[in-house]
């Protein structure tokens, strides 16, 4: 019984050794998870509602930049006398979508920035709902600039 005793004694001493071993922080974890998080790139790209059915990443992004391309330049071709663009032909259009699922248009053009923003802010609207990018499970806001070709007469 001794016998028994002694190893089960040497195994606790040598299992406790197994057990000490450091363990990393809460804040150095997280540090060292934010280092490997790309803040540059979403998992899942906003998308509308007819991209849905696309299930290849790079076809749904395309589609959904497509699409909403389309849906401003719709918007802005329904009013074409109305619409004081006579020194573009083409505009750039930040589009912002935020986690809310709300899009935000500014143009970056350097002359009458308040006049062309004002009248995106009148014409860009009502669009379909749009599903904001997804970041490690979160919505987030994501912007990019879309060139808007004015029919200009």
């Amino acid at each position: 019984m001794k016998k028994y005793s002694a190893v089960f004694m040497l195994f606790l001493c040598v299992s406790c050794q197994f057990i000490d071993k450091q363990i990393p922080s809460e804040e150095e974890l997280l540090n060292k998870e934010i280092q490997t998080i790309d803040w540059k790139k979403v998992d899942e790209f906003p998308t509308i509602i007819t991209c849905d059915s696309v299930s290849d990443k790079t076809q749904n992004q395309e589609c959904f930049i497509n699409t909403l391309s389309a849906l401003i330049q719709q918007k802005l071709d329904a009013d074409k006398p109305k619409l004081p663009f006579a020194k573009f032909d083409t505009i750039a259009v930040q589009v912002s979508i935020l986690p809310n699922s709300t899009l935000q248009f500014e143009t970056q053009q350097q002359a009458d920035n308040e006049k062309i923003d004002s009248i995106l802010k009148a014409k860009l609207v009502d669009f379909p709902i749009i599903k904001p990018a997804i970041k490690r499970g979160i919505p987030v806001k994501t912007q990019f600039t879309l060139p808007v070709i004015l029919k200009v007469e």
